[in-house]
């Protein structure tokens, strides 16, 4: 049968963010899957090199926005631990629970879209009005729906309070039903077993050597998670289950993010009754002493990393970040061997991918030079409005044309 290539991405009406993918069909058999990153030009490691480490709290947190907790804290972490601050316990646990709060709205969102992508938008309609109930208590915490701006570096900037704590459990009382509602259709609903199960196959072998993180290793067999590996936060004091699965696929994968959010109830519910007095924050300098410093934060789709370099001043001299679908991506061509062209969609939302975590520019080689030329803040921006004027777009025309339709 004759073989074609069919370029899904990076812009497509199926797809969120600019992802591409590079498909090759024998017929309606996938034989072979190319992942094609780089797409979000943000620049946001390079960016932070140009501003303060107070600045980059904010900044890192905008790296996702569904995320955005688990990006601000894996920083700040780092640059406390290269500062030597020893944050308080009350503030460790309020990390805790807007972490553990994020991880319900992140699953509750990757609930929807995967019914979204297999025709089950009832489901969508559901746990989107039940994710309505987490964003209200983030904003009810932080003042904020999405990007909290809760940590700051030796603490956090909010507290809570005893009237907090009553609506937060009576949320979490409402979500906890909601949930175990969800899991019976799960287990008993014969369509979307028999749609989800043997799709995306990743075995427990191909799930190490290709380095699988958070839901879509733990569904592989996987026994890993950094919140009891690697205890931070107030995890190591906490009791707390790590959800797994052996089914391998997509199926295995909405078992265990259904396992977690029950989980997370349950976290939620220790961190308000055994929250400790005291302040939320210690008093954080504003050069920190030169160092480095890894840090690792288990977000809602697996380990997060943030690497961060200091030399004494108010500017990190270094900040690298390893996103969860960086080190997921790699498991979709395996998943999609000899697969169907329909199930492709659900596949990749199945390690609920975020390219905006994943793609950051900070060189450029051009192809006479076997140098790569790492770019300053300002030279990245003229170079990126260069390259788009190269593909045909102008933007001076673009503003323009704006400017005369709004006069």
């Amino acid at each position: 049968m004759h073989k074609v290539i069919i370029p899904i991405g990076p812009q497509h009406p199926a797809l969120k963010e600019p992802a591409s993918f590079r498909v090759q069909l024998s017929g309606e058999k996938i034989t072979g899957l190319t992942i094609r990153l780089g797409y979000n030009h943000r620049g946001i490691e390079k960016a932070c090199e140009e501003r303060t480490y107070v600045q980059d709290v904010y900044l890192n947190e905008r790296i996702c926005g569904i995320c955005s907790h688990a990006h601000s804290s894996a920083f700040v972490q780092a640059v406390e631990e290269i500062a030597a601050l020893d944050v308080p316990r009350r503030a460790k646990y309020i990390r805790t629970l807007i972490g553990e709060l994020e991880r319900i709205h992140s699953h509750l969102l990757w609930l929807g879209v995967a019914g979204h992508e297999i025709g089950f938008d009832t489901l969508l309609m559901y746990t989107w009005r039940d994710r309505e109930v987490v964003m209200d208590i983030l904003a009810m915490i932080t003042g904020n729906r999405v990007n909290y701006g809760i940590n700051c570096i030796g603490g956090v900037r909010r507290d809570i309070t005893p009237e907090y704590s009553k609506d937060i459990l009576k949320g979490v009382s409402t979500l906890e039903e909601r949930t175990k509602y969800y899991i019976d259709i799960a287990t008993k609903e014969t369509t979307i077993i028999k749609r989800l199960s043997k799709v995306g196959m990743l075995s427990h072998d191909d799930a190490l050597k290709l380095g699988a993180v958070g839901p879509t290793g733990r569904a592989s067999g996987i026994d890993r998670d950094t919140r009891r590996d690697d205890p931070y936060a107030a995890y190591g004091e906490l009791d707390f289950k790590v959800i797994t699965d052996d089914h391998c696929d997509v199926y295995g994968r909405t078992i265990v993010r259904l396992g977690e959010l029950l989980e997370s109830y349950k976290i939620i519910r220790q961190v308000l009754k055994q929250l400790p007095e005291g302040p939320i924050a210690v008093k954080a300098p504003r050069k920190i002493p030169a160092g480095e410093a890894v840090s690792r934060y288990e977000a809602p789709r697996g380990e997060n990393m943030h690497y961060v370099k200091s030399n004494g001043s108010d500017k990190p001299e270094r900040v690298k970040v390893r996103a969860p679908t960086l080190a997921n991506l790699q498991t979709v061509s395996k998943m999609l061997e000899d697969r169907q062209l329909a199930d492709l969609p659900i596949v990749i939302a199945a390690i609920d991918p975020c390219f905006s975590c994943t793609d950051r520019l900070i060189s450029v080689k051009e192809h006479n030079n076997k140098r790569s030329k790492i770019l300053k803040w300002d030279e990245l921006r003229e170079y990126g409005i260069h390259w788009y004027q190269h593909q045909g777009v102008d933007f001076k025309k673009i503003n323009d044309r704006l400017k005369r339709k709004l006069s």
